[in-house]
């Protein structure tokens, strides 16, 4: 497996793992890098990083462009995987388009269902095809967790 290839798979690590504990991703990162076993690469770091600050205009086109599919219906693998593919594509000026396209194809083949494959390429080589006509905005912060959420509502009073 090719450096960065494995770094994209930490970074869809550490993406997936938190989505599904419900944390945010720079916390998990954090985790990780505090830790630093395995060591994270900056490239990881670059990934999680700009997914995090860039996850509502991803989440947008993704909604936008998976005809019929929203983000919830997606098998969360392909969900974070499309996620990295996009931020690369969009923001990652060093990562040629067609290596993104093919590396999250390759990461799909790997690890989620046989569709995921297909759906996963037509959906990044649709977004390649449009970016020119995007107008990307200002990094947003990543949302914050629901269970964050429900604890500061608590800790204010607001229940």
């Amino acid at each position: 497996m090719a450096a960065r290839t494995k770094y994209r798979k930490r970074a869809l690590d550490i993406l997936f793992e938190s989505e599904s504990r419900g944390l945010a991703a720079d916390g998990t990162l954090a985790d990780r890098l505090e830790a630093n076993d395995p060591p994270v690469n900056p490239y990881t770091v670059s990934l999680v990083e700009g997914v995090a600050a860039n996850v509502r205009q991803i989440d947008g086109l993704l909604e936008e462009h998976s005809h019929a599919w929203s983000l919830d219906r997606m098998p969360a693998v392909d969900r974070n995987l499309l996620r990295i593919g996009v931020y690369e594509i969009l923001f990652a000026d060093d990562v040629p388009d067609p290596v993104a396209i093919s590396e999250a194809v390759e990461l799909a083949k790997e690890l989620s269902t046989d569709e995921s494959p297909r759906f996963v390429n037509g959906l990044l080589s649709k977004v390649s095809q449009i970016k020119s006509t995007l107008t990307l905005g200002e990094p947003e912060p990543e949302p914050e967790p629901e269970a964050s959420a429900d604890a500061s509502a608590e800790d204010s009073g607001d229940r």
